[in-house]
């Protein structure tokens, strides 16, 4: 069964997204239940659009202890399907979203699931990688 496009592929939302994520050490874009997921080798780090009602949404693993802090904010919350593993999902259609920040959940989303040769690849160009320059 396929499954119907949540968002567009060419979407500039998703276009910034896509930016940020394959700025990482072997992340790839994989298209996946409808939306694109990047992928840290073969581990999800972030999918854009976590349900047909917030298409314009990208789902993350936060870091261990920041899930509940995020959760205070009212652009995130726990979506379906990924939420009970302990994923967020943020929305980012609005025009105040700090894209600094979105790239720093990135970052952390990455360096949840990475393989440590992943880590190390990202970490070995010193501060040329941090995610304030893929905005």
């Amino acid at each position: 069964m396929e499954h119907p496009q949540v968002i567009d592929p060419g979407h500039p939302l998703v276009e910034r997204i896509r930016a940020i994520c394959l700025a990482y050490p072997e992340a790839v874009e994989v298209e996946a239940w409808g939306r694109p997921t990047f992928r840290a080798g073969k581990k999800i780090f972030v999918t854009v659009s976590a349900s047909m009602d917030h298409p314009f949404t990208f789902v993350f693993k936060p870091a261990p202890g920041e899930r509940l802090a995020y959760l205070e904010e009212p652009r995130f919350y726990s979506p379906p399907y990924w939420g009970p593993g302990g994923w967020l999902a943020l929305e980012i259609d609005a025009p105040d979203t700090d894209w600094v920040r979105v790239a720093e959940i990135i970052d952390t989303s990455y360096r949840q699931v990475a393989l440590v040769r992943q880590i190390t690849a990202l970490d070995s160009a010193g501060g040329q990688n941090g995610p304030e320059r893929l905005v």
